[in-house]
């Protein structure tokens, strides 16, 4: 079989659990790290000729982080396109297990066990705290309604004080971000890449944790970890 992955962490679930089926990926699929395939431009603006120059038998792709008219190309030239929607923990098990199905991965892999698992034993969070999570900068972008990142750091204790807005990445002034006085900000490194220099400097006084956009957005081996690496991630936030 012939895969070609437009979402970096189905591109790292499908190379651990079906070794050689990947002809080609994104630039932006960076795991595993030694990842031989061809490269196909990025996720928002893939090159269609060159992903149908592959001939592959699948393209997996996803209704946030792929542009409806590029994959509707793939599939007018008679490409199958399967495409995943992950709101959700729960629902990013049940797409992981799809994706696999649809690459012809006969034996449910161990990772993806070992990550329900850990996901199905978390405790209760004792407190809980509410966050401002920015997603983009120039212009500010939170997470808001209905969106796998947030659901990730709610399991954790952590309620994104966006969670109901109508949109679910909106746009909100930076005044208006630190009017909310969250107990902490959370920064990840992705999609924007927020660091010790870029991004706390704007919430003076307020808390903020720099945490791994891989293990806070990215459904796929790293969910395993990702508990792990968030909660010390968010107990290491400074004002």
């Amino acid at each position: 079989m012939r895969v070609v992955s437009l979402v970096p962490s189905l591109t790292e679930a499908v190379a651990r659990s079906a070794p050689g089926i990947l002809v080609g990926a994104t630039d932006w699929c960076t795991h595993p790290a030694d990842l031989d395939v061809v490269r196909v431009g990025g996720t928002k603006n893939p090159k269609t000729d060159r992903i149908l120059s592959l001939a592959p038998d699948l393209v997996i792709a996803n209704e946030e982080e792929n542009r409806a008219p590029d994959l509707a190309a793939l599939r007018a030239a008679g490409t199958e396109v399967l495409v995943t929607e992950i709101r959700d923990v729960p629902q990013a098990f049940r797409e992981l297990a799809r994706v696999l199905d649809a690459c012809g991965v006969a034996a449910r892999p161990r990772w993806l066990d070992e990550a329900e698992e850990v996901w199905s034993a978390l405790p209760e969070p004792g407190t809980r705290r509410t966050a401002v999570v920015p997603v983009w900068r120039r212009p500010w972008m939170v997470l808001g309604r209905d969106t796998f990142a947030g659901d990730v750091l709610a399991r954790l204790g952590v309620d994104p004080v966006h969670a109901t807005h109508p949109e679910r990445y909106p746009r909100v002034a930076v005044e208006d971000l630190r009017a909310a006085a969250p107990d902490v900000v959370v920064l990840p490194d992705e999609p924007y890449r927020f660091t010790a220099d870029d991004g706390p400097e704007a919430f003076p006084g307020l808390p903020c944790a720099l945490v791994s956009g891989r293990h806070l957005t990215w459904y796929g081996p790293s969910l395993a970890e990702a508990p792990r690496v968030l909660r010390r991630a968010l107990r290491a936030a400074r004002p």
